[in-house]
């Protein structure tokens, strides 16, 4: 481009928990300059806002109901990434044990998927400088034309070190059990799975420090902006 304007760029990142999406992600957008959006965290507020309103959510039926009801919006800087539902700001309740508990029931629901996935391509077309969107089925069902995809993978006890860090004192069995049955129920659902797509990178971060995670990253994406 001329002027030396640099192309918007698209980055997919997906991978189960525990793998360093958030962090990679968020470090990636700051140093690139471009924004950033945890699709997780909408689907955590469209289960907490569900969960506040008394939504049956052993019923698919009553959740595809009211998935259009709620007005989630998502702020996408970087450093500091905000979520809020009708208003009000839930980067913390929708963490809670409650929230994560309940997220995969409502998320396998394709009435929510499909809210959700529409909300996610609108913020990804309006990000000016490009955008890192880190997730489990983007680069495969959400962006499948992403400028780059990554599929970050770890060993599910490392992932659980560092999930029962994040969760102070977790018992890291325990944690490592919750995250397996997580994979299980998210890669097996019939919308949108959480899969890896055939033209993504795959890094797997088991031995890696997050500054090594977060380099390998960086390195994709400007080989992929210089059109290497």
């Amino acid at each position: 481009m001329e002027n030396g304007a640099v192309k918007p760029v698209i980055v997919a990142i997906d991978g189960p928990s525990g793998t360093g999406k958030s962090s990679t992600s968020k470090a990636v957008a700051e140093q690139l300059g471009l924004s950033y959006l945890d699709t997780g965290a909408q689907y955590r507020a469209i289960t907490w806002w569900m969960v506040n309103n008394g939504i049956d959510l052993t019923d698919p039926t009553a959740i595809a109901a009211v998935a259009g009801k709620p007005e989630i919006v998502s702020g996408t800087d970087p450093v500091k990434p905000t979520i809020t539902v009708d208003g009000v700001d839930v980067s913390g309740p929708i963490r809670g044990e409650e929230v994560t508990s309940k997220v995969s029931a409502v998320s396998a629901v394709p009435e929510v998927r499909t809210r959700i996935s529409e909300l996610q391509r609108s913020l990804a077309r309006a990000a000016a400088a490009g955008i890192v969107v880190e997730g489990r089925d983007i680069g495969t069902t959400v962006l499948p034309d992403a400028d780059l995809k990554v599929f970050l993978t770890a060993s599910p006890q490392a992932r659980a070190a560092r999930r029962s860090g994040e969760l102070k004192g977790a018992d890291v069995n325990a944690t490592r059990e919750a995250l397996v049955k997580r994979d299980a129920a998210d890669s097996t659902r019939k919308t949108s799975p959480l899969a890896k797509a055939d033209d993504a990178v795959e890094v797997d971060t088991t031995e890696l420090t997050l500054a090594q995670v977060i380099e390998c990253v960086v390195t994709l994406v400007e080989e992929k902006r210089a059109g290497k």
